[in-house]
């Protein structure tokens, strides 16, 4: 019997051989690396501020509510799925906590406060709870992902202005206010959890059964079907998964700013897409990963954070954005088809 060390299979007589057909091939990976180096180097010469370790973690702190809310959705694009409910749960989970944090005193029978805990897992329950309704309408009745979330932003935007009904927050349990707002060490607890998150996100992808399911789902459904695979279930847990982790963003992000109210987390659903996008994981599915998502946040972070630096007009820089997202599902797409002239 051959060792596994002489072992070849035919992926891997197809492998790129020379430097340009490996550039093509890691064209995904490599743009966003090449993107985040200029884009450095860029604002380092153009404001003497930018290149500072304070803002650094300014930059760091920007990043993380669109950080945690991007682990979830990672394993969506990876599944070949998309979930436009992401800022609306966001935003209704916050509101939520904050609601049950202010009924403390009167949702009890025995007119005991409610524990802060309690609150924050009504709010995680609330999430979990749509996401779920988004999973049973992708796999029970067959709704695309694209209609169902697209139905549930609405959903979630309307119980966001049912429980707020135009009022603003501001108490919320006293843990995530300390993980929201607070700091160790002159670290941020925000920027911890989301890298303990991102982290988390990318050892399950990485080196659990389920992420490599994940991987098969978004690379070839008939075959991880044929696999024996229970694609439903699959594709079900990673919406619960995009809930879960935009409600946690949500909580952490209304501490942050210090307040819920309606349509706070809005700009958050084209930021945590981009995020993904920009790094390098494809939109079609079984290519990507939370490493590419760092590097999304990354890309995303110094842009917004170095237009600030040069005081350039603010209309201009969301222009800016959209033709660098732009830019990035390009490369996408062009990437894909690369991929699929080299399976032929």
């Amino acid at each position: 019997m051959a060792s596994s060390d002489s072992a070849t299979s035919p992926a891997d007589h197809k492998r790129p051989r020379g430097l340009a057909p490996f550039l093509r091939s890691q064209m995904r990976n490599i743009a966003p690396f090449l993107t985040l180096i200029f884009l450095s180097g860029f604002f380092a010469i153009a404001s003497p501020s930018f290149a500072t370790i304070d803002n650094l973690g300014n930059i760091l702190t920007q990043v993380s509510v669109t950080g945690i809310i991007a682990v979830g959705l990672t394993f969506v694009i990876l599944c070949a799925e998309i979930d436009l409910s992401i800022a609306s749960i966001a935003n209704v989970t916050g509101i939520a906590v904050a609601y049950f944090t202010l009924q403390e005193s009167y949702v009890n029978i025995a007119n005991v406060p409610m524990p802060g805990i309690v609150a924050i897992l009504l709010a995680l329950a609330l999430c979990a709870l749509l996401g779920l309704v988004n999973a049973l309408g992708l796999t029970m009745i067959g709704i695309p992902s694209f209609i169902m979330t697209l139905a549930m932003m609405q959903i979630a935007a309307g119980v966001s202005a049912l429980l707020v009904r135009g009022q603003i927050a501001y108490k919320v349990p006293p843990l995530i206010a300390t993980l929201g707002s607070g700091s160790i060490g002159g670290i941020p607890w925000i920027v911890i959890v989301a890298a303990v998150m991102l982290l988390g996100g990318h050892l399950v992808l990485t080196y659990t059964r389920f992420g490599r399911y994940v991987y098969m789902v978004g690379g070839n459904r008939e075959a991880a079907e044929f696999a024996g695979l229970n694609v439903k279930l699959i594709l079900g847990s990673v919406m619960v998964i995009s809930a879960v982790c935009s409600g946690i963003g949500g909580m952490l992000g209304v501490a942050h700013f210090g307040s819920a109210q309606q349509n706070e987390f809005d700009t958050y659903l084209l930021d945590s897409i981009a995020a993904v996008v920009v790094g390098g994981t494809s939109l079609f599915g079984g290519r990507g990963g939370i490493g590419n998502t760092i590097v999304g946040l990354f890309v995303l972070g110094v842009l917004n954070n170095g237009l600030d630096h040069v005081n350039i007009d603010s209309f201009l820089k969301i222009l800016i954005r959209g033709l660098i997202l732009l830019a990035a599902l390009i490369i996408n797409v062009y990437a894909q088809r690369l991929r699929e002239q080299a399976a032929e």
